[in-house]
């Protein structure tokens, strides 16, 4: 039968499949972290107040990254090179969410509206990042290997969703709420896309190194074809609501270490 956990323990069995894994989630949280270095670097005058929390989000990132690569080590594996097709950090930045890299490149500073952009892609991104750690934690909290990185990175996620929330009502009170939840609607439903074909490039790739066979492949394609219909339908709905947050100040402080791996 399949499970997510039944799935997932298939690929982290198989160092290849591992690998891929591993590789994919170090360069999405190592590509958060320079996002996140940058704006912090960027962010206006009157907003310099946020300038540490955002130095705080992307150093988590960095430190996500560094745990995959160790998780890789400890099984004496090198990362591989990421597939374009399932790069989906680059792939939203292609459809226009979130900040181009063009601009977090430059010297020139943010615009208010340009870090309401960044916490309204971060709100949703985030809520898709929080949901996978947690399934990942409901499975494997307990496992071995994986058991403290995926407890830390849960946590940290749940920690980077609340700051998005508290963060953005305090500039919908401010004036912004219009254009919050615009831009949160458009980073919805440009997300469920990417993460819809990230979904089915990452299954492909796996399905070729483990040599699932057809009628496996076909039945992960149809179940990702479902999340996205109902996620099309109106689940997007779950990642534009605003509420205020039970953990306040969630990135008020410094970033925790990583967990040695030995």
């Amino acid at each position: 039968m399949l499970s997510a956990k039944s799935l997932f323990q298939e690929i982290l069995d198989n160092d290849e499949s591992f690998r891929l894994f591993c590789s994919i989630a170090a360069s999405g949280e190592s590509q958060g972290g320079w996002e996140n270095g940058r704006i912090a670097v960027l962010v206006p005058p009157t907003e310099r107040d946020l300038a540490p929390k955002i130095s705080r989000h992307g150093a988590d990132e960095d430190k996500h990254g560094r745990i995959f690569n160790a998780l890789l080590k400890k099984r004496g594996l090198q990362p591989v090179p990421v597939p374009s097709d399932t790069d989906y950090t680059m792939l939203l930045e292609r459809h226009g969410i979130g900040l181009a890299h063009e601009k977090l490149k430059g010297e020139t500073p943010l615009t208010v509206q340009d870090v309401v952009t960044y916490l309204a892609h971060s709100r949703v991104t985030e809520q898709r990042a929080s949901e996978q750690m947690d399934l990942l934690r409901r499975h494997f909290a307990d496992h071995p290997d994986l058991g403290r990185a995926v407890r830390m990175i849960s946590n940290d996620e749940d920690n980077h969703l609340a700051y998005c929330h508290e963060e953005l009502l305090r500039f919908a009170a401010a004036g912004h709420g219009r254009a919050i939840q615009r831009t949160l609607r458009e980073c919805a439903l440009a997300e469920i896309r990417v993460y819809r074909d990230v979904s089915l490039a990452v299954m492909a790739h796996m399905g070729r190194v483990l040599g699932w066979p057809r009628a496996k492949s076909a039945v992960l394609t149809a179940g990702i074809h479902a999340v996205y219909a109902y996620e099309r339908l109106g689940g997007w709905r779950r990642m534009v609501s605003l509420r205020m947050p039970e953990r306040r100040d969630a990135l008020g402080g410094p970033a925790t270490a990583a967990p040695e791996f030995a």
